[in-house]
């Protein structure tokens, strides 16, 4: 070594500032979990060690203002150097390569740059802006830009970086082990935005795996797999939306939803593209919402987003971050909420993601029965485990935060609440109290809502939840008859009645007297949870036709049934969900590979009307329903509903009424059979002078027969179904009519 500057007369007999063989030998092989301690600059008897570690470099220069000291090749692309100053001076390293010289940043001569409240925060699975400690994160630490990575990897012997900056080999970029809460830490001055990098971790045996970020914020687009450094620079203009969010609570407001699969609605658009066009069709079809199935990034697109491996990052097949912050703005200032399926109950086995992360169960459970999901071939959360459980409400709270999402519909609840679910009796254990509940997963849902709830105001959680489950939407801290308190949802898709009512409208209209209580029983529970009706994407895939090929008769008669029911649904309590090409009556079964079949609207299609006139149908449902707070006001309050006749199954006529805060009714009345109904009779109030037609799905516009009310219709005094005055109507064939007040 020849150093030249001002050396430091002290003469304390000098050490080798060599690494030691078992340092040399950890770092070689990725084990060391403190690459600091060794590396970089050290006071030492004699001066100050330089140590760096530059696989395929042929040498190392330290420089410090005038001082340049040559480092020793010690072999193996470790160099050292002992120079005799009296303190660690602000320096940088001259790297000689094969034809180029660098001068960089020493990664190994920087503090920490996560603090002791991140760190104490994720020991006790507490970091609710996990987001922000974990991952890789561009900054200024020490007045140098560059990168923090940081990872979860208690298991691991050793992690390295690795990505394009070093060519993916990531030998010489260890990161050092945080202490007790599994967190490792590298900052890489210099590396900015748009860097490609993955982990290489050491597992317990030995082995190697190279792994992307489980925080990653931007991922490549699949099928590659490497997480991606960014840092947003959008600009949000939704400040009127999200101060007139939180002023109604969901179930006391209007809350019509419209499911789509972003990627196939209009295949080929990125997010900005459907920034253009999404908005404008929405507002003009009158929905209150969007709900998009997952967007979070997945490994293979035929799973619809549900099996995810980057939790934090929207899918990169559509744009970047900040192109998915530019759609979610569009429709919020289109008037236009954003609901977003989230999967906190599985993730798949992709060696490159979640499963096994450092070499042993990590996110999934370590007993293989309880990790493995069933049905899908994958993995499920440990959800006892307080950093899994951090993970995800942190996940669920970001995507509100960060991209301004209005709800989360969560995937697949009932499958996380039983440990028993879609297992057989020896595949299971009882839980502590011998019972069949999951009950880290019931204090996951409660932790995760409560959180949610508290810190995002306006927001609604939704629960995907298909069994009983008592309290789904009950408060947490409310203890049901089970002894659990509250899930802590705001809403719960209600399967039993669209399992109900589907079956029922499958049936020639001749036998549907026989199933008049698959239309009725959904109102015996009602009022037990807070709930959406979906006729959601699962309805019309994998050989269940979609909903107006579910209808029977011919063409007319299907179409006829697909309006009744459509308003049927919008009167009846709850919130409506309807999954795109329904609203048009798209005859074929949805698929990812085309999307709806928009074909069906062209003016040049012979029957463009008859599709047409089913979304002119929606459309109007969707004004006459934000006008009408009858139709949304008291959804959960059984003040809002009564029968006027809930028993007519030899006619196949429904009939009730619908209430708001204020007294003011509609009658909805539905003919689920093929006979036009002349002067039918049902009973009414009597403190209302005369009713009028508002809606009617056999109108001439939707494509029906045009039999209508066009007159206003006065109450007689002759008392029928209970009530003291009766009005006589007109019932078109297989169509649902509204009422209200002249």
């Amino acid at each position: 070594m020849a150093p030249t500057g001002t050396p430091d007369p002290d003469p304390t007999p000098a050490i080798s500032p060599a690494l030691n063989a078992t340092d040399r030998d950890r770092l070689l092989h990725g084990t060391h979990h403190a690459p600091h301690s060794v590396l970089g600059a050290h006071p030492v008897p004699g001066g100050v060690a330089f140590r760096a570690f530059r696989p395929f470099a042929r040498g190392v220069t330290v420089v410090a203002g005038e001082l340049r000291a040559e480092l020793h090749d010690d072999g193996d692309g470790f160099f050292s150097g002992l120079v005799p100053l009296q303190g660690v001076p602000e320096y940088r390293l001259s790297v000689a390569y094969d034809g180029a010289v660098q001068e960089v940043e020493d990664a190994y001569r920087f503090l920490p740059a996560l603090g002791d409240l991140d760190l104490h925060l994720i020991g006790e699975g507490r970091h609710e802006e996990l987001w922000q400690a974990l991952g890789a994160r561009t900054m200024t630490h020490q007045g140098v830009a560059g990168t923090r990575f940081t990872v979860w990897a208690p298991d691991a012997q050793g992690v390295r970086l690795a990505g394009t900056f070093n060519f993916w080999d990531g030998t010489g970029a260890p990161l050092r082990s945080l202490g007790a809460t599994g967190v490792w830490e590298l900052f890489m001055p210099g590396i900015g935005e748009g860097e490609l990098y993955k982990f290489e971790i050491t597992r317990p045996d030995g082995s190697k795996t190279l792994r992307a970020d489980p925080m990653a914020r931007r991922t490549e687009v699949p099928p590659s797999t490497s997480s991606i450094v960014t840092a947003s620079h959008y600009t949000w203009g939704d400040e009127e939306w999200l101060a007139q969010r939180p002023q109604v609570p969901a179930h006391e407001a209007p809350f019509s939803v419209y499911e789509l699969h972003l990627a196939s609605w209009r295949p080929g658009l990125t997010y900005r593209q459907l920034a253009e066009q999404l908005p404008a069709y929405i507002k003009d079809l009158g929905f209150t919402h969007v709900e998009l199935m997952p967007v979070a990034e997945h490994p293979f697109g035929g799973s619809w987003g549900y099996q995810v491996t980057g939790f934090y990052a929207p899918t990169a097949r559509l744009g970047t971050p900040d192109d998915f912050k530019f759609l979610v703005d569009s429709l919020h200032q289109a008037g236009i909420g954003v609901l977003m399926d989230w999967v906190p109950a599985h993730f798949p086995r992709d060696d490159w993601a979640l499963a096994e992360f450092d070499g042993r169960p990590l996110y999934e459970h370590e007993d293989p029965l309880r990790a493995a999901h069933p049905d899908w071939g994958t993995l499920e959360f440990d959800f006892g485990r307080r950093e899994v459980r951090n993970f995800l409400v942190a996940n669920a709270v970001y995507w509100c935060e960060e991209f301004h999402i209005d709800g989360l519909r969560v995937d697949a609840v009932a499958s996380m609440l039983y440990l028993d679910y879609s297992r057989e009796p020896d595949q299971w254990t009882p839980n502590e109290h011998g019972g069949r509940e999951n009950l880290d997963a019931v204090a996951f849902l409660q932790e995760m809502n409560a959180t949610v709830y508290r810190r995002v105001p306006g927001v609604v959680t939704i629960a995907e939840e298909s069994t009983a489950w008592d309290g789904v939407t009950r408060a947490t801290h409310h203890i049901g008859p089970g002894g659990f308190g509250g899930l802590g949802f705001g809403l719960k898709w209600n399967m039993g009645w669209m399992h109900d009512s589907l079956d029922y409208m499958s049936h020639e209209p001749v036998h549907r007297k026989f199933h008049h209580h698959e239309m009725t029983f959904s109102m015996v529970y009602a009022y037990s949870e807070n709930y959406v009706l979906p006729i959601s994407h699962d309805e019309v895939v994998h050989g269940k036709r979609s909903l107006v090929s579910k209808m029977p008769g011919d063409w007319w008669q299907q179409r006829a049934n697909h309006r009744a029911y459509l308003a049927f649904m919008w009167a009846h309590p709850g919130k409506q969900l309807l999954f795109m090409g329904q609203e048009f009556a798209q005859g074929a079964e949805w698929s990812e590979t085309r999307g709806p079949d928009w074909w069906l609207l062209d003016p040049a299609y012979g029957a463009e009307a008859d599709h047409r006139g089913v979304r002119n149908l929606v459309r109007d449902l969707n004004t006459v329903y934000r006008h009408t707070p009858a139709l949304w006001q008291l959804d959960t309050d059984p003040a809002g509903f009564q029968w006027i006749t809930g028993d007519s199954a030899e006619d196949n006529v429904l009939a009730f009424l619908r209430y708001d805060a204020d007294g003011s009714p509609l009658l909805a009345v539905s003919n689920f059979s093929p006979v036009v109904r002349h002067d039918y009779r049902l009973g009414a109030p009597d403190d209302i002078p005369a009713w009028h037609e508002t809606l009617n799905t056999d109108t001439a516009l939707y494509g029906g027969g045009d039999i209508t009310n066009p007159a206003p219709i006065k109450p007689e005094p002759q008392p029928w179904h209970g009530r003291p005055a009766s009005i006589r109507v007109t019932l078109p064939p297989l169509a649902t009519v509204w009422l209200r007040p002249a």
